[in-house]
């Protein structure tokens, strides 16, 4: 083991299914606050409220009493936003058959 790995610890392969599998596991049941959608030049708001969730190999984005996004988790790709007020979350849709689409969930905010 070198200097650097020890110092720093072992990286990840971003790219592998336990990686992706474990950052939809540390989401499960956050409370939403609200989701947004870049579209062109503006943010629209898509949904509020509501949560996320893992069942089964999926990962589901539940606000506004509807679905928004369900994605397999082997194709999910989770951006902590620098706030870290909330995650942006990208993969095909199965909901519009596959379509791409990328989302920004804005969760609740709770003291810890």
């Amino acid at each position: 083991m070198s200097f650097f790995s020890k110092l720093f610890g072992k990286s990840k392969k971003t790219t592998s299914y336990s990686y992706r599998l474990e950052q939809a596991r540390s989401l499960h049941g956050q409370p939403v606050k609200y989701v947004t959608e870049r579209r062109e030049d503006n943010e629209d708001v898509i949904g509020r409220g509501g949560a996320l969730a893992v069942h089964g190999d999926t990962f589901i984005v539940d606000s506004s009493g509807d679905r928004l996004f369900v994605c397999n988790i082997a194709e999910l790709e989770v951006a902590t936003l620098m706030s870290g007020d909330g995650v942006i979350v990208s993969g095909p849709n199965l909901l519009e058959d596959g379509k791409f689409r990328s989302i920004i969930v804005h969760f609740v905010y709770h003291r810890k």
